[in-house]
């Protein structure tokens, strides 16, 4: 199949063969033409399998079938996302696809400066791409207007409950029309995520293109067991020895990250640190200088799992095991993807073994381990406990302070 065979608009068709694609992948095959015939949809899908195309092309062909009168410019879709960097990601894509037409749209998210994307969205704009907290800011200064969207996107749906996001995403919806097409899209079926779709979604079409909580046949994943004290010195042999030209390394903090990107620069290893501390502006120079390959190795938290499309990516490492086994799938999505292959290393001391037992027993299946001659375990060290896990998701964070509002902002209660 082609994507002459979905039903899009010409202009749409070229956008697409503009990017040198021909052919939809199977989350685009299913979810285009669902989309175009007014479904809400449910779509469990992993980083990596064209889900953005597969909403954006659909609702772009929407908007433009049924165009509003000159000088009426307001929200028609709204995309949440979790991350500034999914936002800038998806933003984007909007605006790859919609090159031949007349749509406008704009991100919105915190980090920067909220007076220009003021001054955006008091120009107008069809599609507005949002994170939850920087939405709200938006609304409690009465910037915005959602009262007249007509199709609503969840992007990376888990993502959004696991930070805590589900009372900031209800305030929103409350300020929805009822009646709107609504897309929700996560890598996983979840029982949580069932819970939202009940109170949002009518009658969805269920598009499941992987099994959940499964890792892609593309991505070779290994496990070296190592003592804890000596993971750095063999992951900066492995950089070494192998060659790796492009390596993203996930730590379970901040500090970490910090830590053992410093110790990479002291082993000659070009490195720079990637996580929620670092502003805006140090977070985006990190990642183009990434991508650029100025700098070797992307050592970062798990704010990097989710929402980052880095082209050729060959390896993904494991300094320490997620917390939560779901956020391993989601760190090595970022490898493995548009249909190359990639490897996903993980470094596991004798700490982490009930990480890597529960991580084995949610994909169903026992991850191979090859000790590195050299840097055999310490079969005297006895196990410590890991103190900074993370539980699950369990609903609203009742303890959290309420978002704080400035002088003329609303504060709690929107209005249409």
């Amino acid at each position: 199949m082609s994507f002459k065979n979905l039903g899009l608009s010409t202009e749409l068709q070229r956008a697409v063969a503009d990017k040198g694609y021909d052919t939809p992948t199977p989350v685009q095959e299913q979810a285009i033409p669902a989309i175009l015939e007014g479904n809400d949809i449910m779509v469990a899908a992993q980083t990596g399998t064209g889900k953005t195309a597969g909403f954006t092309l659909p609702l772009l062909h929407l908007l433009n079938a049924h165009p509003k009168g000159k000088g009426s410019r307001f929200v028609r879709i709204l995309i949440l996302v979790p991350t500034r960097e999914l936002a800038v990601q998806v933003w984007e894509s909007v605006k790859t696809y919609s090159k031949h037409s007349h749509l406008k749209s704009t991100a919105v998210f915190g980090g920067v400066g909220i007076f220009p994307q003021i001054r955006n969205l008091r120009s107008g704009v069809d599609i507005l791409v949002a994170t939850p907290g920087r939405l709200l800011d938006h609304l409690s200064q009465r910037t915005v207007d959602l009262s007249r969207v007509e199709h609503l996107v969840l992007d990376e749906a888990d993502r959004m409950l696991d930070m805590g996001f589900l009372p900031d995403i209800r305030r929103i919806l409350s300020l929805l029309p009822k009646e709107r097409q609504s897309l929700l899209f996560s890598a996983t079926f979840s029982k949580e995520i069932r819970n939202l779709a009940d109170g949002l979604l009518k009658s969805p079409k269920m598009i499941e293109v992987t099994r959940s909580n499964s890792t892609s046949e593309l991505i070779s994943q290994v496990v070296y067991p190592v003592d804890s004290k000596r993971k750095r010195e063999l992951l900066s042999h492995l950089i070494s020895s192998e060659q790796w030209k492009r390596v993203l390394v996930f730590t379970r903090t901040k500090h970490g990250a910090n830590k053992l990107s410093e110790q990479l620069e002291m082993d000659g290893i070009q490195s720079t640190a990637f996580h929620g501390n670092k502003t805006q502006s140090a977070r985006s120079k990190a990642l183009s200088d990434f991508k650029r390959g100025t700098v070797q190795v992307l050592v970062a938290t798990d704010i990097a799992a989710r929402g980052l499309d880095i082209d050729l990516l060959p390896h993904v490492v494991n300094f320490e095991l997620p917390s939560v086994p779901e956020d391993y799938v989601h760190r090595i999505g970022r490898t493995g993807r548009a249909g190359r292959v990639g490897e996903a290393i993980s470094l596991v001391s004798i700490d982490e073994q009930k990480l890597l037992r529960d991580i084995e027993r949610m994909l169903k299946t026992e991850i191979p381990k090859v000790i590195i001659p050299g840097y055999e375990p310490d079969p005297k060290i006895k196990p410590e406990p890991i103190f900074n896990r993370r539980p699950p998701f369990r609903g609203p964070r009742n303890s959290s302070p309420p978002r704080k509002h400035g002088k003329g902002r609303v504060g709690h209660s929107f209005k249409k």
